[in-house]
């Protein structure tokens, strides 16, 4: 039913913007053999407001894989660095929540584990929200982050990684068999802020599925029990989402992502000295405000990332809400 719906709404706004269309083509050539100034302006604006409708229901129709539609689980990694690469995880953790926040969708916090000074080692959450996970999913790669750090006295430029991966929530439709023989489980006490109960008891969860080397952590519950049950639900949007990508022309390309968080592989630098600019390295999409990027301002990137996924082109979405 649900993609029943999706299917209606996409052709009635197709329906819709070839009606106008025609409507205000007829307008405009009344217009001009009628030499009505007045008239003419007007059908100008509504051609201007219909390529923008048409803009959008194009972006719409870029959201159309098998799980786009889904809530989705976005993971985050730093790398090699220490307190720098950590504190630039954190700041990707708070681009992802701010940029969900905007758009009106419910954003928890999965797995998380703080860094030894600052930032984070790692992070999980899960997005909720509809095409949670068509939005996102382009943004599984590795990011360059380029600035006067600020935990150098010296005030030197540095340069940090930080990697993300992004797979869908399954629902129950969905069967992924695993064996329990290949898993490997493993207890410990959930770090950060908490409970008593969460802070002095053995109650995360981290699974280790061996035959694909994916491993899922989480820590969100108070009970053993349900931190178990949350990662299992991650370990078979893990593996659905790996067979997702096998299917996908680019699966050899976008797996090689995930060799190395460091130089040659990052799909975005934010560069905040000697210059500011966010540039993607996959479209060539770019922005000279990171400040505003990195507080959620991400549209443009996924729709340009989209459209090359989809297409092998960019799109122009400069006007699109």
């Amino acid at each position: 039913m649900r993609e029943r719906t999706k299917l209606d709404d996409s052709i009635k706004a197709v329906l819709s913007i070839e009606g106008d269309l025609t409507d205000t083509l007829e307008i405009m050539e009344l217009a001009e053999m009628e030499g009505d100034g007045d008239m003419e302006d007007e059908a100008v604006e509504q051609l201007l407001s219909l390529a923008d409708s048409a803009k959008k229901a194009e972006l719409q129709a870029l959201l159309s894989g098998e799980a786009d539609g889904n809530d989705t689980y976005v993971e985050i990694h730093s790398g090699a660095g220490g307190t720098e690469s950590q504190d630039w995880a954190n700041m990707l953790l708070r681009m992802y929540a701010r940029w969900a926040e905007r758009r009106g969708f419910k954003v928890d916090t999965v797995q998380y584990m703080p860094g030894e000074e600052a930032g984070i080692k790692s992070a999980t959450l899960q997005v909720k929200g509809e095409d949670a996970y068509g939005w996102l999913k382009t943004e599984s790669g590795v990011h360059r982050l380029v600035r006067i750090s600020p935990y150098d006295s010296n005030a030197r430029r540095h340069t940090s990684f930080a990697s993300v991966w992004v797979y869908p929530v399954i629902d129950d439709s969905i069967d992924i068999d695993i064996n329990e023989s290949d898993l490997k489980v493993d207890t410990y006490r959930a770090s950060g802020a908490g409970g008593q109960h969460v802070n002095t008891t053995d109650s995360a969860v981290r699974i280790t599925h061996q035959p694909s080397g994916i491993v899922v952590q989480c820590q969100a519950e108070r009970s053993q029990h349900k931190n178990r049950a949350a990662a299992m639900s991650m370990l078979k949007a893990r593996l659905y989402e790996e067979e997702l990508r096998r299917r996908e022309e680019e699966a050899n390309a976008v797996n090689a992502q995930k060799t190395e968080i460091g130089w040659g592989h990052q799909i975005r630098s934010y560069v905040m000295q000697p210059y500011q600019m966010v540039k993607d390295l996959r479209t060539g999409e770019e922005s000279g405000q990171p400040d505003k990027v990195l507080d959620g301002d991400l549209d443009s990137f996924m729709a340009a990332a989209l459209a090359a996924r989809v297409h092998g082109e960019s799109t122009d979405v400069s006007d699109i809400d």
